[in-house]
Parts: C-alpha cells; sequence; structure tokens
C-alpha cells in the first residue's frame, strides 16, 4: 500500500468572539510627546499671563489645560466637530496621554470660546509673533522671507454665521489676511469674506508691527523681504515698505503703459530657474511709473517662452510683472551687501524668489490639513478665537517636529501623513508601583526611537524666550 504523503495543514487559529477588556489601551499613544512638549517649552506662563482671565471660578479647569486639550484635539485630527470632546471623555487612557487631572466637555469648550471679546482674540496675534521671533533665534536666518496672502474658509453650507460672506472662490466663508514665514505662520486678521486683499489699512498696519518686533526682538539691522501677489499692488504699501527700510517682490498689473514699456524693450534676456527646470522665461527690467504715484519704480517683465520643450503660442497667459525695490540702492540693498547677499539685487534672482512664492500657498494647504475650513461658531468672535487656536496648534504642529521628530520623520510631511506614521500608534497605559508606563509595540518603538524622542521632549526642547 502506498504511503500517505500529503501534508495535513495546520488550521490558523480564527477569532471566534469579541469582548471588551478594562485595561487602558489607546489609539493614539504618540500623542502623549506632543502633550510633554508643550508643557517643556514654558508655553503655558505665557497663556497664563495673555488669557488667564478668562477663568471666571477655580471650578473649571485652568486655562492652560484647556490650552493643552484643545491643541491636542487639533493635533488629533480624529473629530472635527465639538461633540469629539464628549467622546473623548468616555476614553479613561486619554486623560493619561495628554497628562490632564479631568477632561473638558463640548459644553466647557463652547463656554470658553463664547468668553472671546475682540480685544482677547487680538492677543492671539501677539502670541503668534513671539512664537515667530522664538523660532528665529533658533534658526537665525540671515534673510527673512516673509509672504501676506489672503485664504479663503469655505463656509458655504452656514451662511446664518456672523461674518460668513461671499468670497472671491464663489464660496461663503471667511478671508483671513495671513503672514507666514515658511511653514509658520507669523500674524494673521480674521476678516469676513468679502474683505478683499488690500483692504483697509490691515496690510500697512501688519507689515510695520512686525517688522518693529523683529528688529526688536531679533536683530536690527537683518534684510527682510516681503512676497506678495497682485492684489497688494498699491503706492501706499510699497511706500510703507521703503520708509521701514525693507524690501519687496509684489506681483504688478499689465496696464498698458507696462506692455508699451516692454514692448519698447530691446535688452531680452534668457532665464531658467535651475538647469533642470524645462521652462524658458525671456525678461526685461526698467523703471515705471503709474499716474497716481510719486515715483518711478523697477519693474521686471517676463514672458514663458518655452514650456517643457513645446513653445507658447501668443495670447496664452504666459506674461508676468514684478514691482520691487531692490537693486535701486536703497537701504535694504546696503544691508543685503553687509551679509554678502548681492545676488538678491539680481534680476534673475529675483525672479526665481517670485516664482518661489507657491510655496506660500502650501502654507495655507497645511494649515487646512492640520485644522479644517468650516469654523463650528456663530459668532464672529468665537470663530476667530477657534481660527487662531488653529493657527496657534499649526505652528506648535510645525516646531514639534523640527525640534523632536525630526530624525524619524521628515519635517515637509503633512499633518494626515504625520498622524498616520507617528500619533496614531497603539498603546496602553500600565500602572505599577505608584508609576504610570504606556507600552507600545516593540516594532512602532524602534521604528520611531521613541525612547530618544521622550527625553528630547522632557529635558532638550528649546524654550520659548
Amino acid at each position: 500500500m502506498a504511503k500517505d504523503t500529503s501534508i495535513s495543514a495546520k488550521k490558523k487559529e480564527q477569532i471566534q468572539a469579541i469582548e471588551a477588556t478594562d485595561d487602558q489601551l489607546t489609539t493614539r499613544s504618540c500623542l502623549s510627546l506632543f502633550a510633554i512638549y508643550l508643557r517643556s517649552i514654558q508655553l503655558f506662563p505665557i497663556i497664563e499671563r495673555l488669557f488667564g482671565k478668562l477663568r471666571k471660578s477655580n471650578k473649571g479647569l485652568p486655562i492652560s489645560e484647556l490650552f493643552v486639550q484643545i491643541l491636542s484635539f487639533f493635533m488629533d485630527g480624529t473629530s472635527r466637530h465639538l461633540t469629539g470632546f464628549d467622546q473623548l471623555q468616555k476614553e479613561e487612557s486619554y486623560l493619561d496621554v495628554v497628562g490632564s487631572e479631568r477632561l473638558a466637555s463640548s459644553h466647557a469648550i463652547k463656554r470658553f470660546f463664547g468668553a472671546f471679546s475682540f480685544c482677547r482674540v487680538y492677543l492671539f496675534r501677539r502670541l503668534l509673533q513671539d512664537l515667530f521671533i522664538w523660532r528665529l533665534k533658533l534658526t537665525k536666518p540671515r534673510v527673512i522671507i516673509l509672504g501676506i496672502d489672503t485664504t479663503v474658509f469655505d463656509n458655504d453650507d452656514a451662511p446664518k454665521r456672523h461674518g460668513v460672506q461671499p468670497t472671491y472662490k464663489k464660496v461663503k466663508g471667511f478671508q483671513p489676511l495671513q503672514m507666514n514665514w515658511g511653514r509658520y505662520v507669523v500674524d494673521a486678521v480674521f476678516r469676513g469674506g468679502k474683505k478683499h486683499s488690500n483692504h483697509g489699512d490691515t496690510v500697512d498696519t501688519m507689515i510695520w508691527r512686525v517688522v518693529e518686533k523683529i528688529r526688536k526682538k531679533y536683530q536690527k539691522d537683518v534684510p527682510i523681504i516681503v512676497r506678495m501677489d497682485a492684489g497688494f499692488y498699491d503706492d501706499d504699501l510699497f511706500a510703507t515698505c521703503e520708509w521701514l527700510q525693507i524690501g519687496y517682490l509684489c506681483g504688478g498689473k499689465q496696464y498698458a503703459n507696462v506692455l508699451d514699456l516692454a514692448t519698447d524693450a530691446t535688452d531680452w534676456k534668457a532665464f531658467k530657474k535651475n538647469t533642470d527646470d524645462r521652462k524658458n522665461w525671456m525678461y526685461t527690467d526698467f523703471l515705471c511709473k503709474q499716474r497716481t504715484w510719486k515715483k518711478e519704480r523697477r519693474t521686471i517683465f517676463s514672458t514663458l517662452s518655452e514650456d517643457d520643450g513645446q513653445y507658447i503660442l501668443e495670447g496664452l497667459c504666459r506674461d508676468m510683472v514684478i514691482i520691487t525695490n531692490l537693486g535701486k540702492g536703497e537701504p535694504i540693498d546696503a544691508q543685503l551687501r553687509a551679509i554678502g547677499e548681492e545676488q538678491w539685487l539680481e534680476t534673475e534672482t529675483l525672479l526665481a524668489q517670485y516664482h518661489d512664492r507657491g510655496t506660500d500657498e502650501l502654507t495655507n494647504r497645511a494649515l487646512k490639513t492640520f485644522g479644517h475650513e468650516q469654523l463650528p461658531f456663530k459668532r464672529f468672535t468665537a470663530n476667530a478665537a477657534w481660527y487662531y487656536m488653529m493657527l496657534l496648534g499649526n505652528n506648535l504642529f510645525e516646531s514639534f517636529k523640527e525640534d523632536v521628530t525630526e530624525a524619524v520623520i521628515p519635517v515637509s510631511v503633512y499633518a494626515d501623513t504625520f498622524r498616520r506614521q507617528f500619533i496614531k500608534t497603539a498603546g496602553k497605559m500600565v500602572r505599577h508601583a505608584g508609576k504610570l508606563t504606556m507600552k507600545v509595540p516593540r516594532a512602532a518603538f524602534e521604528r520611531l526611537q521613541l525612547d530618544e524622542l521622550f527625553v528630547r521632549c522632557q529635558n532638550s526642547s528649546p524654550l520659548l524666550c
């Protein structure tokens, strides 16, 4: 009789039941490092000084604890609704994750934001600027490049909210004005949707105050350059920048006199951003003055002649106008020469830098990825406070990536990727001998180097001045 050589397949164990456990488990264990980081950089003494009076009774949570929970709520990103705070209250492990003694309910959060007045909301701008100076002192940039732009928060489904108005994007919402430095939002003005880019004297005042703070708190003679699009094409704004002795790169408008000067120009030159760029530009440089202007200003007119090997037909949207005061013998030129940055005065450098203005738009995208566009309250001041809290959280998220997690996760990742790779790590809270320990899977522990990050959060984080 032949021998049976068939191998009996070993049956894989299948789940036969699902049961509840009283173990303190969490799906967001690494959020605890962010909460530790917030406490270690000495942010909350500043918050208590600015916003401490919002606490009306000792029975309520301290303002600093509310800030920890709200900023952690943004960082978590699981829910975009205020009722998410009620759901978090039911998770015993979340209390230990954020390191609080008691969690706030959605009603407590509503009362907190409802207590903000216009004067108190304004203090968020001071806090954002202090964070900006903190990062400047850490990175010590030779030239400070600031971007100014507006961004639309689409609240089209809530037209009855105070301040929700039609925007240029054909939706109803808010249109705050923002100044950014790289990935950080330096200053912002929360506004209704119908406010255009250069509405009133808002931009003038914003530039003046930020430049004054940089000169006073960071460095007196550091070169500052502001990049703006054509929505800020204004003689008074240019005059303010010149009076402050800072540089500007602003998108221009193709008025008839500008086009005539460009047509008559004979000194056209070719430009490529880098050797790998397959876009070829032609540019010319001349002085131009509009009818209401008090002086002529340097104007760079460029046109896209070839894109990816294909010639661009006339009549297509290919022309660009840039207005600048760089290279005109003003004090900003001397500041740049003093630190060996003379290339800023060359036309090709200015073209390349203005083309990089698209990176300023990425800051708006990153902000909306970190938070959300739809604001939850009916009152304008409450929504403004929520918006500034979101800006604060986004800036702290960016600083957390630089100061803590840069070794394991690239600084350039957006919030969604960071949450998947870092925040949403499973863990278990274990209490033993009066000590609380968080345990995570070994693979995640080694991949994220959590032991080193934990020490860095506690001891090595740069303090907020």
